[in-house]
């Protein structure tokens, strides 16, 4: 396990923490709260001395947990998106985004999670939040949890333009593109998918750069970008290449693009 220590606070980014102790099974992780993920360790762990090992050497499971006892708060925290750096996190940007750029779409919990790459339990707290702030509305058909953009609050309108701005690219591109034949897969690169990865930049991104591998239809996919440019409120350039060239490509343009992130769109047969 990875520590270090801030101002005299104890951090440790917790990914599937468990403890194992002769007496209990494992330590109890508690889902987190705005950030913060809280574990709860079971008190017969707790109260165990810190024992030496057979070979004379304190125990290291043991002293960890010697060391835990009164520590109750670990923190996991990421820094702000990048690409619009006044929410909690990138995750909750991007399910924000996916729901309020579309008013028509109704997405279950597992759907969302699918979208966007996030957990469950974190799709479930931020759509909690969400619908406790008037943003989004659900409701049961069985045992599924429907979500829906609210259209009737009064932030709709302009939070989901913001949002579809700077976290729905990839959305509505994969959307648009989802329509043009020859397309064998299409990723976004540069500027934005370099922010979307966390790279910091100077300005904000003035436009979006799209490689779109095949055989696409010319007429349909010139179409398609300008659709998306009226959402995205941006240019959008679009590279057209073979199917093989990520593999098979050379020169200034394939380095340039292959050292920096590219962000694969979902498209149909994917």
């Amino acid at each position: 396990m990875r520590q270090r220590k801030v101002t005299g606070v104890l951090q440790r980014k917790v990914i599937g923490l468990h403890i194992y102790s002769p007496a209990d099974s494992a330590i109890r992780e508690v889902p987190s709260i705005d950030g913060v993920r809280l574990v709860r360790l079971p008190a017969s762990v707790s109260r165990q001395p810190a024992a030496a090992s057979t070979g004379g050497e304190p125990d290291t499971r043991a002293s960890i947990i010697h060391k835990l006892k009164s520590i109750l708060l670990i923190v996991d925290r990421k820094p702000a998106p990048t690409l619009l750096p006044i929410l909690r996190s990138q995750q909750q940007g991007e399910i924000l985004a996916l729901l309020l750029g579309d008013p028509d779409l109704e997405l279950s919990l597992t759907e969302i999670a699918a979208r966007t790459g996030a957990p469950h339990p974190s799709v479930y707290r931020e759509i909690q939040r969400a619908e406790q702030a008037g943003l989004v509305t659900s409701r049961k058909v069985g045992n599924t949890r429907l979500v829906r953009a609210n259209t009737a609050s009064p932030y709709y309108a302009g939070l989901g333009e913001v949002l579809t701005r700077a976290f729905g690219v990839h959305a509505v591109l994969a959307e648009v593109l989802s329509v043009v034949d020859g397309i064998s897969t299409a990723y976004i690169y540069g500027s934005w998918a370099a922010r979307h990865e966390g790279q910091a930049g100077q300005r904000p991104v003035g436009d979006i750069d799209v490689l779109v591998l095949g055989e696409p239809d010319r007429d349909q996919l010139y179409a398609a970008l300008s659709t998306a440019e009226q959402r995205l409120a941006r240019p959008v350039q679009a590279n057209i290449r073979d199917s093989a060239w990520l593999e098979s490509g050379s020169g200034a343009f394939h380095d340039t693009v292959t050292s920096r992130p590219l962000l694969r769109l979902p498209l149909p047969g994917d």
